[in-house]
């Protein structure tokens, strides 16, 4: 992922009110994260806890999504529709998106399973295990690396239509 600016980032968000995306806190450390280790950037919002935010590059540019926590949990152990760890390594929850647009000024929103705290980047980058004689353990991992921006893109792309 490309470094990002706090200023790119504000100006990212598609879902979110002027006075939303100046209340956002950045994340803890922003001026160390590194972005090579990253296919997006997530965080929970330290002053609401059911508040997180996710800025995602598309092919055309980034897209910041505001997404709110579901009070329930998942009922059995969820698998994250975005890194599809199976290892299980963290909490998955159901978060919701407004759409852009008038879409989500009348209510509409959008839903999916993410890991809790977005360590979908670090999950994707992890050796799976061999699965044959001869697997292709980096072609595996690099494959990951891709679907998980492709899924994470189409869910930017799905709230960004409106």
């Amino acid at each position: 992922m490309l470094p990002l600016t706090e200023q790119s980032i504000r100006a990212s968000f598609v879902n979110a009110s002027r006075k939303e995306v100046s209340d956002l806190t950045l994340p803890a450390r922003f001026d160390d994260i590194d972005w090579e280790s990253l296919d997006y950037l997530g965080w929970r919002d330290p002053k609401a806890p059911r508040r997180a935010y996710v800025v995602v590059p598309t092919d055309a540019e980034v897209v910041g999504i505001l997404l709110r926590q579901a009070e329930a949990s998942p009922r059995s152990r969820a698998q994250c529709t975005w890194c599809q760890d199976v290892t299980l390594p963290n909490d998955v929850v159901f978060y919701a998106a407004k759409r852009a647009g008038s879409a989500g000024r009348k209510g509409d929103t959008v839903g999916t399973l993410v890991c809790a705290d977005f360590e979908c980047s670090a999950n994707v980058r992890k050796p799976p295990p061999p699965a044959y004689l001869g697997f292709d353990v980096e072609a595996a991992r690099q494959g990951r690396m891709a679907s998980l921006g492709e899924r994470a893109a189409a869910f930017a792309a799905n709230v960004a239509a409106g």
